[in-house]
């Protein structure tokens, strides 16, 4: 689809009305929302999140969802939000029918995480930001008090999540809560960016509330060990009915698992094979394990320390940004800031949160380094700063905020799922590689490592949760349906990771279902879009108009993706 025949800024539509409206509701029914999109006012507040929380969000949707339906497109740029409102609201109340929201619980997407999570965006710079703090930690313990109310009401219907998810969380809890833990280091030490003191009044009140939100956390770890954890059922696998709306959810497209499944052991097998193809160039007939023993033992591939990092990252990515936007992306001025953060948090993910809707908050790439973890290798990481920053996630979203002419908030900011985001981002290492940035073969193995363990997870994910046959790996012999350890085990042998890492990525995968397929089931369809694209066009096929139309559409679901490249 081209954009072609939209002024550069249109008049509100009906359809754009909508979408505003419904972005208003979403951050009135939860203030989160607010942080995440920079607005001000209600940024010291939670939403409900009981079941009568539930219930409201459920009628907004249903009577966003009638007026979309009696509201008539009037351009391309409305078919799009339209197609992409409508499948993500009634895929909203799929979601509640089937009662999903009553087991929310999984160690790194479930409000347990959330509730904290939200104060890595809140701003520091004056009193008036450490106030918002304030409040917001002094209303965490209502939103507690509500979420288990939802987990309390699963216990009755019996919808509930899995023991290993239950036991993870409450240990996450604890953490959190700890002496060392987020809560007693937010307010250790807190002061403006100006370096001005905060007042006497208002530190009595962060520090009385964060060790009420403390307190409110350890109230949910009893929670999570004694009630949820008696009721919780010992079966990791979701099943397919609950699987398939899942998949659905994280993809906005539907796939066939069965078929995906036996994709991904075909995708297993070829990144193997083309590590050991890149082994041999790092020593001649070294193994893979051989290789990336030389690599770990490179001094000039080292990083000592979180700091080291983070300056590693920044100047890698700064790179990027200016070259890319040189030669082969148009990257506006407002989003050439990248700026890369070691998080406050210890639970090993990597990830990037967008911009503001003014960009007075600027693009962030994080990496929570678990606790011990010293040393680093810029190898495994180099494809991860393409992937979250230039032109991964930073180019793609922070791209869909800089249109503000042409999108409405919902499709800049809050439209989109993983599948098309961490989707674009897999392509865009591959991109990376074809660009000649990963001519190195020890950065080209780590492309490879990471490609591999997203095309493993396919396979595990699908595996446990449709409960198919075991198909065996290295170390364990085919056999058996899958569980948690064969899921270990091939996790194990498919990737190079320390094993903590290994355990929290399993974790995730068996709690938060059809996510992490997403990420290489995303990144297929965005390959396979271009090819069809470039089968069309013939020889007028231009790669860099493909990514500018594909990235002017903001966020949106793949299914609406491909109606509308295609179109």
């Amino acid at each position: 689809m081209s954009h072609d025949d939209v002024p550069a800024t249109r008049q509100t539509t009906p359809v754009d009305a909508i979408a505003e409206r419904w972005v208003d509701t979403l951050v009135e029914l939860d203030p989160l929302w607010a942080t995440w999109l920079g607005r001000t006012g209600r940024t010291g507040e939670y939403g409900d999140t009981s079941p009568a929380g539930q219930a409201a969000y459920v009628a907004a949707a249903t009577s966003t969802l009638e007026e979309l339906h009696a509201t008539a497109a009037v351009d391309s740029v409305d078919q799009v939000t339209k197609d992409d409102l409508e499948s993500s609201l009634a895929l909203d109340l799929e979601y509640d029918a089937q009662q999903l929201h009553l087991r929310d619980l999984n160690v790194i997407a479930s409000p347990a995480q959330g509730l904290r999570d939200v104060f890595d965006l809140m701003p520091t710079e004056t009193e008036d930001d450490w106030a918002d703090i304030a409040s917001r930690l002094g209303n965490l313990p209502a939103a507690i008090d509500g979420y288990i109310s939802t987990l309390r009401l699963g216990i009755e219907r019996g919808v509930v999540p899995a023991k290993r998810q239950v036991s993870a969380v409450a240990e996450q809890c604890a953490r959190n809560a700890g002496p060392e833990g987020f809560f007693a280091e937010l307010v250790a030490d807190p002061a403006p960016g100006s370096g001005d003191e905060l007042s006497a009044d208002l530190l009595t009140r962060l520090r009385t509330n964060s060790a009420a939100s403390r307190e409110a956390y350890l109230g949910l770890e009893a929670f999570l060990r004694g009630e949820l954890l008696a009721a919780a059922v010992v079966d990791d696998a979701v099943g397919r009915e609950a699987y398939a709306l899942h998949s659905r959810r994280f993809l906005g497209a539907t796939v066939d698992p069965d078929e995906t499944y036996a994709w991904g052991l075909d995708e297993v097998a070829r990144m193997a094979a083309e590590q050991e193809a890149i082994a041999g160039q790092i020593e001649e007939g070294a193994t893979v394990a051989r290789a990336i023993e030389l690599l770990d033992a490179d001094p000039a591939r080292q990083l000592d320390g979180p700091e080291a990092l983070r300056r590693w990252m920044q100047a890698l990515s700064d790179r990027a940004v200016a070259e890319l936007g040189a030669t082969h992306f148009d990257i506006p001025e407002s989003i050439r800031t990248l700026e890369c953060m070691i998080a406050p948090t210890h639970d090993g993910g990597i990830y990037y949160t967008a911009p503001s809707d003014d960009f007075a908050r600027p693009g962030r790439m994080w990496w929570s380094v678990p606790l011990g973890v010293t040393r680093f290798t810029t190898w495994r990481e180099t494809t991860t700063v393409y992937h979250e920053g230039v032109p991964g996630h930073h180019l793609q979203l922070g791209q869909a905020v800089y249109n503000r002419a042409t999108l409405n908030t919902y499709r800049r900011s809050l439209a989109g799922t993983s599948g098309h985001a961490e989707g674009w981002a897999l392509y865009a290492e591959r991109l990376m590689d074809e660009l000649g940035y990963l001519e190195d073969p020890g950065d080209r193995l780590g492309m490879l490592d990471g490609q591999r363990m997203r095309a493993a997870r396919v396979v595990i994910d699908i595996g446990v949760h449709l409960g198919k046959e075991f198909p065996g790996c290295a170390s364990v012999p085919a056999g058996g349906l899958w569980d948690y350890e064969k899921a270990f085990a091939y996790m194990t042998d498919n990737v190079n990771m320390d094993e903590s890492f290994i355990r929290f990525e399993v974790d995730r995968y068996l709690g938060w279902p059809g996510q992490a397929p997403s990420y290489k089931v995303g990144q297929r369809i965005w390959e396979d879009l271009r090819a069809e694209r470039a089968r069309r066009d013939g020889e007028s096929f231009d790669v860099r108009r493909f990514h500018s139309e594909a990235l002017a559409l903001g966020g949106v679901g793949l299914d609406t993706l491909r109606r509308a490249l295609l179109a």
